[in-house]
């Protein structure tokens, strides 16, 4: 799978590559009830057949709060451009009060192991990379270094799936499509233990 995903986005199907994506997709998962393994189950009590239930959880997931951050980590790292202009952007962006995408998880306050070991893949991966894709992970280095001095927080997963598909060569948008594609594994096991509970999940609702 982590061969076809490669060849798809138009990566090089050189081993090291395919074995980079393959652990970005094993990283992405399951990540328990987000809002979209939540929409899966919801579906999946109701009845809805694998593919509805996909679906669902899929369009939960274009959403921009939900798995729009890898795209708007790239924009971060688009508009620094290069190592030197990190902290000059995250030092803006963090006095206008913006929010810096890609850092942060409530889960994990000291830090998203997932992003963690990702980033180390991408830096085994950028060995034998092209230049362009060892200068775009150098800036992801030095956001992230910025981040820190600043007092921020630790990267989060589409910090590391983007700094994966930087070193695979890979086009942008395509750290998000990695985590889609991760994460419909994940998925299809929440829809098959569902329906394994022949109740309707039905949240109630307190009214105030």
């Amino acid at each position: 799978l982590a061969a076809a995903v490669t060849h798809a986005l138009g990566g090089k199907r050189d081993r090291r590559v395919v074995a980079a994506v393959d652990e970005a997709l094993v990283l992405s998962a399951d990540h328990e009830l987000n809002a979209s393994s939540f929409t899966a189950r919801i579906a999946a009590s109701a009845g809805a057949d694998l593919y509805a239930c996909v679906g669902a959880a899929l369009m939960t997931m274009s959403g921009p709060r939900h798995g729009g951050e890898c795209d708007r980590f790239e924009a971060l790292a688009a508009e620094a451009g290069e190592p030197r202009r990190a902290r000059a952007v995250v030092a803006a962006r963090m006095q206008r009060g913006d929010p810096l995408h890609g850092f942060g998880h409530r889960l994990y306050p000291a830090g998203d192991p997932r992003a963690a070991r990702l980033v180390d893949v991408a830096h085994r991966l950028a060995r034998g990379a092209p230049a362009p894709a060892r200068a775009a992970l150098r800036t992801i280095d030095a956001l992230i270094a910025a981040v820190a001095r600043a007092g921020g927080e630790p990267p989060a997963l589409d910090a590391g799936l983007v700094a994966v598909a930087v070193a695979a060569a890979l086009p942008p948008g395509s750290a998000g499509t990695l985590g889609a594609i991760g994460r419909t594994a994940g998925w299809i096991a929440h829809v098959l233990e569902q329906r394994g509970d022949p109740s309707l999940l039905r949240p109630r609702a307190r009214y105030v």
